[in-house]
């Protein structure tokens, strides 16, 4: 493997880490599965987020409005 120069010049050193054996297909598609929920949960869950705050801002603004 080679070193990057930038590495050499520093006296560093690389350490890499194998996490072990090859996985089997089912633990690579279990663990895909989970990867996509988590994506898609988090990306529901942001945009209801950013939905409710709009709400609560205009609601904000409408309150303050009629208290002027």
């Amino acid at each position: 493997m080679q070193v990057p120069g930038w590495l050499r010049k520093r006296a560093s050193e690389k350490l890499i880490i194998n996490k072990g054996g090859d996985t089997t297909f089912e633990e690579d598609l279990a663990k895909n599965v989970l990867e996509i929920i988590t994506v898609f949960s988090a990306r529901l869950y942001g945009s209801r987020s950013r939905k409710n705050q709009k709400l609560l801002d205009g609601v904000k603004q409408s309150v303050e409005a009629a208290a002027c």
